[in-house]
């Protein structure tokens, strides 16, 4: 790498965050029937797989819980050596229902996506298993203010790349409990929920998420999904991020730097 600063050119080596696909594959079926099919494909930081697959299919409806999922395991052993596990195979529970026209209707994508936002609202209200409790919990203006600085203690992949999202869970009391880092921000929340999910942890009903980005629609669909009540990003929230938070009752809170935040809606949980 060439790195050019006054003029000057110097040369040194950099380090980058990985960034591989990852098919998620689903087994489902009653035993002697069972079938195998692809469902998604999705650019990811290696590591953590199943936790990816378990938060990307839990946000999605597809499961209710983790007793849905049997088994994961990585199935790519014919491709190239660098890709083997690029490829992993979801086995679910024979008694679980999959309806992949459903799915392919009611998957929730990005905001460009062209879906209207009483639709995506309606989406969310027809599949989500948990809401967030009114008024329940409060936290601290200087908890919030905090948090940013306790994420980015845990974030060692961005301290040596620059460039990449992370997602954590914190306590009322401002304790963090988990965090997770991926390329994409949409894949550092699965990995979150996913790893809470698989813990016996959902719903996060008393608990507050941070996000290293912005706050986009999507995310906050993932996190009504799980019971969030309080979501916080460093970034800017979009308007139907804003519209999906406050049909659930949600906190959300943007702009979060320094001392500074702004709330744009469930203000009540925040004591100042």
């Amino acid at each position: 790498m060439a790195r050019i600063e006054n003029g000057q050119a110097q040369y040194r080596t950099d380090i980058l965050a990985r960034e591989e696909p990852l098919e998620i594959k689903l087994a489902y079926g009653p035993r002697g029937q069972r079938q195998s099919r692809s469902l998604a494909v999705t650019m990811r930081t290696p590591g953590q797989d199943e936790e990816l697959a378990a938060g990307f299919l839990f946000t999605e409806g597809v499961i209710g819980k983790a007793e849905d999922i049997k088994e994961m395991r990585h199935v790519g052993d014919a491709l190239a050596p660098e890709a083997r596990e690029n490829i992993l195979l979801v086995e679910l529970d024979e008694e679980l229902p999959v309806d992949f026209e459903k799915l392919n209707r009611h998957f929730f994508t990005s905001s460009s996506c062209g879906v209207c936002g009483k639709a995506s609202i309606d989406m969310v209200r027809s599949v989500s298993c948990y809401f967030p409790r009114r008024n329940h919990p409060l936290i601290h203006a200087s908890i919030v203010q905090a948090m940013p600085e306790k994420l980015a203690q845990q974030q060692a992949l961005f301290e040596c790349t620059g460039g990449i999202h992370a997602a954590a869970i914190f306590s009322p009391e401002g304790e963090l409990w988990m965090a997770r880092e991926d390329v994409g921000r949409h894949n550092a929340l699965d990995k979150l929920i996913g790893a809470a999910l698989l813990q016996g942890q959902i719903p996060l009903r008393g608990q507050a998420i941070l996000l290293s980005g912005r706050l986009s629609f999507e995310l906050v669909q993932k996190s009504v999904m799980a019971g969030v009540p309080i979501l916080a990003a460093v970034g800017a929230p979009s308007s139907l991020a804003v519209e999906l938070g406050e049909e659930y009752g949600m906190t959300l809170v943007g702009f979060l730097r320094g001392q500074a935040f702004n709330v744009y809606c469930g203000v009540e949980r925040v004591i100042f």
